[in-house]
């Protein structure tokens, strides 16, 4: 088997991941409404999945950095599997929430080998590509992930959504245990010597975009299946094709954020997607009850959302070279604490004013990323004039 076949089970596992953790968006209503519990409820088994992938992936990581990686990346799978299962089998939302920490507590794990494995097997100079594979994988998720698992969760319940993704995680668990070489660990990297980076500015200021831009998207997306089915009047008929077609957009906006950071560089590519993300949540609780109004908003939400994707991880890869493994590791759990703050802030609106308002608040985040990024363009472009 040719390592690029190996580097696309990697992203297959990636895939899974991916699925796991956004998939509660998908079927937040059926979950509010088989626990009896209120939409916020439901929406913070997204905060909870986030703040421990966050906090915890470093930790892990650096504790088990000197074992095999194949190995790592067996253990990280079963302990994945585990959390689905226990969401599959354990009734209540309490021991949902048990099984949402074990599930995140395997899957930072999972991604971030994955991630490695691909770098050390892919042919020499193509590791970008390789990585760019996997993340691709993770994407995927949400354009493919969300929308099969809402079609299963209508059809098994969303319990079966877990209880598949368990199956498949044993199916690759035997594939990976077959083809994946024996790839010594690595030497680690301090903590220390990674948080000594949060000392520069532009280092603050660069994740801090990631946060405030994703934190604003997913103040809003996290709700967004009762957001459309109960404001904007889609049909919960649609809404699987409605969730499909969201996914794609996003993966159309990744690839146009690529080619226009490119084309026109960073500066331009996060100040234009952005400015367009906050103009269609606007328009998104503007505009109801008209599908095709609907759709196209959602479409362009999407796509500009997405777009600074790839710009932002370029942002941080080139801002520090040297440290650039170190920055983009930083960036991963930065975006999902931004999702973890989202889904609580989302809630608390969802709550406490009204679920309509989630839009205007997810709005407002994105906006406060503008503005960082703007502070951080006239920092860089003043230091370099001091050194020039």
């Amino acid at each position: 088997m040719s390592n690029t076949v190996k580097i696309y089970i990697l992203a297959i596992v990636s895939f899974l991941v991916g699925t796991s953790e956004y998939i509660i968006s998908g079927i937040l209503d059926n979950i509010s409404e088989s626990l009896g519990i209120t939409i916020a409820a439901a929406g913070q088994l997204i905060t909870i999945f986030s703040l421990v992938y966050a906090i915890f992936t470093p930790v892990l990581m650096a504790l088990t950095s000197g074992m095999n990686k194949r190995k790592l990346m067996l253990f990280s799978l079963s302990v994945f599997i585990l959390g689905n299962i226990l969401a599959f089998v354990l009734p209540g939302y309490q021991l949902f929430i048990v099984s949402r920490i074990i599930m995140a507590l395997g899957a930072g794990m999972v991604v971030v080998t994955a991630l490695t494995i691909a770098e050390k097997i892919a042919p020499k100079g193509k590791q970008g590509t390789a990585i760019a594979t996997v993340v691709m994988g993770f994407t995927a998720s949400l354009i493919i992930g969300v929308p099969l698992g809402r079609m299963t969760s209508d059809f098994f319940g969303w319990k079966a959504v877990f209880g598949g993704i368990a199956l498949l995680g044993l199916l690759a668990m035997v594939i990976i245990s077959l083809t994946i070489p024996k790839i010594q660990g690595d030497k680690p990297v301090p903590l220390i010597q990674q948080l000594a980076l949060f000392k520069k500015p532009k280092v603050v200021l660069g994740l801090a975009i990631t946060f405030f831009w994703l934190g604003g998207y997913s103040i809003a997306y996290t709700y967004l299946s009762p957001y459309l089915l109960n404001i904007s009047g889609v049909s919960s008929k649609l809404l699987s094709g409605v969730l499909l077609v969201f996914g794609v957009a996003s993966l159309v906006g990744s690839k146009f954020g690529g080619f226009s950071t490119d084309r026109w560089g960073v500066n331009f590519t996060l100040i234009s997607g952005m400015t367009l993300h906050v103009i269609m949540l606007i328009l998104l609780s503007l505009v109801t009850h008209s599908y095709v109004g609907v759709l196209l908003i959602l479409i362009l939400w999407s796509f500009a959302a997405w777009s600074s994707g790839p710009t932002q991880q370029y942002h941080l890869a080139t801002m520090e070279p040297e440290s650039s493994g170190i920055l983009l590791g930083l960036n991963q759990s930065m975006m999902q604490l931004a999702m973890a703050a989202g889904a609580a802030i989302g809630g608390i609106f969802v709550e406490r004013v009204s679920l309509s308002s989630v839009t205007w608040a997810g709005a407002l985040g994105v906006a406060i990323a503008i503005i960082v990024t703007i502070l951080a363009s006239r920092a860089t472009s003043s230091n370099e004039i001091r050194y020039t």
